[in-house]
């Protein structure tokens, strides 16, 4: 049976099978989200805010729960779309603004440019360089061991 989820704030309604994931909702509409870890819950690039409908979905997991704890843009309506199945209609999805980087390559190549819309950290989801500011080459330098951090991380825990 088929659910409908409304994504804001491009406010488009989108549909999904019954007990498939947020996650795939996002995808189908071609939106631009990360899934570093394969969909196991374990680097925040899905984060998702819910507006409405959190009875709606599956409850959260222990994973979640610790995955959710390290982000810190994450609030009590947070949740990993990779994690969250759609259980009910009625589901309204805000999605983080924003790019999150995932290829330091691109950017390298947009050093000295101003963002057009704010770059986000892969792994914290935190703003990495606001909307209108210059991409400099520190802010790569940075960032470099992002995927790396991240490779690390999955290979550390052991309950995938």
């Amino acid at each position: 049976m088929v659910k409908v989820v409304r994504l804001e704030p491009i406010a488009q309604d989108t549909e999904v099978q019954t007990n498939a994931n947020l996650l795939a909702a996002l995808l189908a509409e071609d939106l631009h989200v990360l899934k570093e870890c394969g969909g196991r819950g374990m680097c925040a690039t899905c984060h998702v805010y819910i507006k409405q409908g959190m009875d709606s979905l599956s409850p959260m997991s222990r994973r979640e729960q610790r995955t959710l704890e390290v982000i810190t843009t994450a609030n009590p309506n947070s949740r990993l779309a990779c994690q969250s199945r759609v259980l009910a209609d009625g589901v309204v999805v805000e999605v983080p603004t924003g790019m999150y980087i995932d290829a330091i390559e691109d950017v390298e190549a947009l050093i000295g440019r101003r963002t057009e819309q704010d770059l986000l950290h892969p792994i914290t989801g935190e703003v990495v360089v606001e909307t209108g500011k210059l991409i400099t080459r520190s802010v790569i330098n940075q960032l470099t061991d992002v995927r790396l951090q991240v490779g690390q991380y999955l290979a550390r825990t052991r309950d995938a």
